[in-house]
């Protein structure tokens, strides 16, 4: 008996939870989803409505004039609103664009030097002079095939002297170095030198530069060219004909 008044008791729960929700149109159900779908934002729309961007509108000169003199009343105005403002004439204005720009001075030089490195200035001065007065072309060669050690360096800087002199406007052709000088660097480096009888002493290893000039002029060949032909023309003879052979400087005493 007690079971059958458990099932009756289930089927009177079920029936009137039945006709609950068959009420009509206005069920708890029903309003809940609407409500949790109204409620409901995508990703996109949530990031839209929290940041809200909006592009701001630049003030007009009047707004801008108006803002200035408030600020200048309020004792909160800049120093150059104070100046004087210049106004420029029309006529001075067009004068101005229409001078022509000036054009610029071609280069007649190019200086260029190397970075101070370890090394004497009586060595590095040696293939200075071995450089000076010589087209840059026969510079470059002489420092291929030299045995200094120095030598790699100095002809990767004439090679990139030469480029930069080219590209001011000077002629390849007629580049010669004209003048190529030694610096002392500003470090020395000093170690201990180690002697006998327990002194010692002080190494210096001194740092140097070499600095060449470029130009475009007659090389030491063209130049002893002409002071023989100077030295030619000044030979006077009571001949007709005269021998285009070097001088013979004669010595202090007889030939024989």
């Amino acid at each position: 008996m007690q079971s059958v008044g458990g099932a009756l008791r289930r089927a009177g729960l079920a029936a009137s939870s039945a006709r609950s929700i068959q009420a009509g149109p206005s069920t708890r159900l029903p309003a809940w989803d609407a409500k949790r779908h109204a409620s409901f934002k995508s990703p996109m729309s949530w990031l839209r409505d929290t940041l809200d961007l909006k592009f701001r509108q630049q003030p007009s000169e009047k707004e801008l004039e108006q803002a200035r003199r408030q600020q200048i009343e309020k004792g909160q105005g800049s120093v150059f609103d104070s100046l004087p403002t210049m106004v420029e004439e029309p006529e001075k204005a067009e004068l101005l664009v229409a001078q022509p720009k000036a054009k610029s001075k071609k280069a007649s030089e190019h200086k260029y030097s190397t970075a101070s490195f370890k090394i004497s200035h009586r060595k590095l001065n040696m293939l200075g002079r071995q450089i000076a007065g010589k087209p840059i072309d026969a510079a470059i060669l002489q420092m291929q095939f030299s045995e200094k050690r120095a030598s790699k360096r100095i002809k990767s800087m004439l090679v990139v002297a030469k480029d930069h002199a080219v590209q001011k406007g000077l002629n390849e052709k007629k580049l010669v170095v004209s003048e190529a000088w030694v610096a002392k660097g500003q470090n020395v480096l000093k170690r201990m030198e180690p002697k006998g009888r327990g002194t010692h002493g002080i190494r210096q290893h001194p740092d140097t530069s070499l600095h060449v000039m470029l130009r475009e002029g007659k090389t030491r060949a063209q130049l002893m060219q002409e002071e023989k032909k100077r030295k030619l023309g000044r030979i006077v003879s009571a001949g007709y004909t005269r021998e285009d052979v070097p001088l013979r400087n004669p010595g202090p005493a007889w030939a024989w």
